[in-house]
């Protein structure tokens, strides 16, 4: 019974062109992890442990400053994959992220040395480039906002698409702009102000989605 394999081909159809020699290796040397919410995966600055499939859950990779301050990259939902691991694989060099379970999760880990001769696998070749570059062109219009779009206007789109109630707190949205609480909570009661949002604890009830795009849309 192949459990490993019928699982990836099932969430990542491009593997489905593997050869039997390689779902063979696949199932044999890929390591199945069921990790739980909150569960750090991998850190910064350690030797890359593997290539994770996720077929369940959902995992932030974030990058760190000195003084703990966070700035999340991106997520890997189930049928996606980590371009930190595929780099740090590629180049033989250390995470240069963290990796955090956001939900419980289940993994499929495929070990280094499997991970390079899969490469000669035209199939998983081009999986692993084709996300690569999905994933390169999402990091550079995360660049493109952080260097170019105000604070407030990121702001303004974090707070869109959730419906009219968001769970959350402003140390939470400081840290998916990458900012600091004291300029977000001045800029949520900005908004307040402007009647765009209503706060509560823990709590921002949106109250007018629409001045909220215009603002996210602005160009100066």
């Amino acid at each position: 019974m192949n459990r490993h394999t019928d699982a990836l081909t099932a969430i990542y159809p491009l593997l489905a062109g593997l050869s039997p020699e390689a779902r063979a290796l696949i199932e044999k040397e890929g390591r199945a992890m069921d990790v739980p919410a909150g569960t750090r995966i991998f850190d910064e600055h350690q030797p890359c442990g593997g290539f994770p499939f996720v077929l369940e859950g959902q995992v932030k990779v974030a990058k760190s400053s000195a003084n703990g301050r966070e700035l999340p990259l991106y997520r890997v939902h189930a049928g996606e994959t980590c371009v930190i691991s595929s780099a740090c694989l590629l180049g033989h060099i250390d995470y240069n992220a963290h990796a955090v379970a956001e939900t419980p999760a289940r993994l499929l880990v495929l070990p280094t040395s499997l991970f390079d001769r899969l490469l000669s696998e035209p199939a998983f070749r081009q999986f692993v480039f084709s996300l690569f570059a999905e994933r390169v062109a999402e990091l550079m219009q995360l660049v493109e906002a952080i260097a170019f779009q105000r604070l407030d206007q990121r702001l303004a789109a974090l707070l869109l698409g959730h419906g009219q109630t968001l769970h959350t707190t402003h140390q939470q949205l400081a840290d998916e702009l990458g900012s600091v609480r004291e300029i977000v909570s001045r800029l949520l009661k900005s908004f307040a102000e402007q009647g765009l949002v209503a706060l509560g604890r823990n709590q921002i009830d949106i109250l007018d989605p629409a001045g909220l795009r215009a603002l996210a849309a602005e160009r100066k």
